[in-house]
């Protein structure tokens, strides 16, 4: 199983990249709540040069409260990463991880559905992206 769903993005800049997916996210109820940006924190913490690589933590409020009420340790996984990089082409990627492979270590039936729920949205997102980046 794979952990992740990923798309390259055709004549889109990085910048453009960013753009687009929190626009997808949005469409499906998600905010992004925290933004990391690698290549940034590498080179000030370890002067290590890196490629244009961010982290956006997406949340869907309404899935993370139902999720949060059947596992209540379950905001270790929140919120759910999803990765603009570009690659060493000039291509950009993104990916969104995949909900069940995160909830897989997670011993409660509860969120069985709620992952499969969120998981669609969230495929959605990459589709739309990688539609709407061609």
């Amino acid at each position: 199983m794979s952990y992740c769903f990923s798309t390259q993005m055709q004549k889109t800049s990085y910048d453009e990249a960013i753009a687009l997916v929190t626009e997808e996210l949005k469409k499906e109820g998600f905010g992004i709540l925290t933004q990391i940006d690698v290549k940034d924190t590498l080179k000030k913490k370890i002067d290590v040069d890196f490629r244009k690589y961010i982290i956006l933590g997406a949340c869907n409020p309404h899935f993370a409260h139902k999720a949060l009420q059947s596992e209540p340790k379950l905001g270790a996984f929140l919120p759910c990463n999803v990765v603009v990089e570009e690659l060493e082409d000039g291509q950009v990627e993104v990916s969104v991880v995949d909900p069940i492979a995160m909830m897989a270590s997670v011993n409660n039936p509860e969120l069985h559905s709620l992952a499969a729920e969120i998981r669609d949205k969230v495929k959605r997102v990459i589709e739309g992206t990688a539609f709407r980046a061609e």
